[in-house]
């Protein structure tokens, strides 16, 4: 009988923590309630002390959710414990998550202080959170690059301080597949009741290796894996979701441990967090770019027409990706439309299936043919407009071989409408950026422009993703129309409005993590 490994799921606190991923409260609680759909068993909603918004998103969901445990991340100071128990008492099933730098680099660089100092400190702050939540989890940031002998002594210290789980984060994704499960075994056998402690792992991607090695704490005896959906994260990422599931899933007769995931779900919740964040993810990409399951090669084809199995070690219905891609046109009816968002996995009430279908039938006016991703689109669309600062109202262009390509905008910016005319660029969509800068006042730059057809033919909706930079901070938007200058427009206002969130959180002070 195969054991199970818990799924702790960090896309809205460390995932967040990508550049140009960040997420204002209503987008996290849509990607919260998928992730619930999805399975995972712990969420780490935020960092409560961090902003006041932080602390409004993580109470939210910790008070909404009923099915994962929500966590929220602290040091291990007062204020922070503080903040996460008053946000979260109350909820469903919570728990608090501190930590603390234990390698020398840290603690000499950035916390100036003794291992004596931080073990102190750790203690402390699984007791404050002991007193009032029975789910405490102690990392112990750093922890590849730390004295595996003062990591025994730390994490022993807060065990008997209350700790339930004990994670290992490869912070800077420094460790190997052998190290960490050499790690994991020393710790799991000489750490004061390490037989009875969770022992988690958080590994980075630095090197390439995160989900390589976050299995190989899996094989040592680690029961819980830290992860994201898509493996967004600090700088390259953490552990991928979707791999680390499948690949529990796939070689189950290697691993022999399952984790309760939902993986028909794992596509949904893939494309709803490019949605949100506006970060798209490479068409090789394991699981779920648009790549995994497709086969050019005659050879390849020839066998998969013949058994999948011969090139397919896994089915994409599995994942939530379905293969037939021509789904539904403009004389299908709601009940169709509705049987089709159920195929792909996605559940929603009767009020958003009007909503959808209202889309979908102008949607159906404009095309032949609407696909699974048309509808996906349709169903995730944005549910935060409200909050955003810019609304772009329309977008006119004139261009051509003989003429200076034009555009005019109207925006709604803070609820009042607001005009630009006779702005120039060297194309039309150069044009309409141009116009919504000059009319925002925005010196933003945009360092990536892309353009992705999401189905085939001259009808298809074109998605956009444009990262900006100003100051330092950068962010990406996304957006989508079947017209790629009004994508293009929409997926820069996206990007704009982020911009405004960012420098809010800016303002508020940034908080790391492990």
């Amino acid at each position: 009988m195969s054991k199970t490994i818990q799924i702790f799921d960090t896309t809205l606190r460390d995932g967040e923590q990508s550049p140009g991923c960040s997420m204002n409260s209503s987008e996290k609680m849509i990607m919260a309630r998928q992730l619930e759909r999805l399975g995972v068993d712990l969420i780490e909603a935020g960092f409560a002390a961090s902003s006041p918004g932080d602390f409004d998103s993580v109470s939210q969901i910790g008070h909404t959710l009923k099915g994962p445990r929500v966590m929220t991340l602290c040091r291990v100071l007062e204020n922070d414990i503080k903040a996460g128990i008053d946000a979260l008492k109350g909820s469903h099933k919570w728990g608090i998550h501190t930590f603390i730098g234990t390698s020398d680099l840290h603690l000499k660089y950035k916390l100036n202080m003794t291992r004596a100092e931080a073990t102190e400190k750790a203690i402390k702050a699984v007791e404050m959170a002991a007193k009032d939540c029975d789910h405490v989890e102690f990392s112990a940031e750093d922890s590849t690059r730390s004295d595996p002998k003062f990591l025994v002594d730390i994490f022993s210290a807060v065990v008997k301080a209350g700790a339930k789980v004990l994670n290992v984060p490869d912070t800077v994704g420094y460790t190997t597949p052998q190290e960490m499960y050499n790690l994991i075994d020393m710790l799991k056998n000489e750490v004061y009741r390490g037989d009875e402690v969770t022992f988690s792992v958080h590994c980075h991607n630095d090197l390439g290796l995160a989900v390589a090695n976050s299995l190989a704490a899996v094989r040592a005896g680690a029961g819980q894996v830290e992860c994201t959906v898509n493996g967004i994260g600090e700088r390259a990422g953490n552990a991928s979701l979707e791999e680390v599931v499948m690949a529990l899933h796939t070689r189950n007769n290697y691993y022999g441990i399952e984790a309760g995931i939902n993986t028909g779900q794992i596509y949904p919740s893939s494309m709803l967090l490019t949605k949100l964040t506006g970060s798209m993810i490479q068409a090789n990409k394991a699981i779920v770019g648009a790549n995994a399951f497709a086969h050019e090669a005659g050879i390849h084809q020839d066998g998969v027409l013949k058994n999948s199995l011969t090139y397919e070690i896994m089915s994409p219905e599995s994942v939530g990706v379905s293969k037939n891609q021509l789904v539904l046109g403009k004389h299908s009816g709601r009940a169709a439309l509705a049987d089709r968002i159920k195929e792909l996995g996605f559940v929603i009430d009767d009020a958003k299936l009007k909503e959808v279908f209202k889309g979908f039938k102008a949607l159906a006016d404009k095309k032949k043919v609407v696909y699974d991703d048309d509808l996906e689109l349709l169903i995730m669309g944005n549910d935060s407009k409200n909050q955003d600062r810019f609304e772009l109202l329309n977008v006119n262009v004139t261009s051509g071989t003989d003429s200076l390509p034009t555009a005019t905008v109207k925006l709604n910016i803070d609820g009042e409408a607001q005009t630009k005319k006779a702005s120039f660029g060297d194309g039309p969509v150069d044009a309409a950026l141009n116009t919504i800068k000059a009319i925002t006042g925005s010196e933003a730059k945009v360092t990536a422009y892309i353009v992705k057809a999401i189905s085939g033919g001259t009808d298809a909706q074109g998605v956009v993703s444009i990262s900006i930079e100003d100051n330092g901070i950068k962010v990406t938007g996304r957006d989508s129309h079947t017209d790629i200058v009004i994508a293009s427009a929409k997926a820069f206002v996206n990007a704009l409005n982020r911009l405004e969130l960012k420098k809010k959180n800016k303002e508020q002070g940034q908080l790391g993590g492990v």
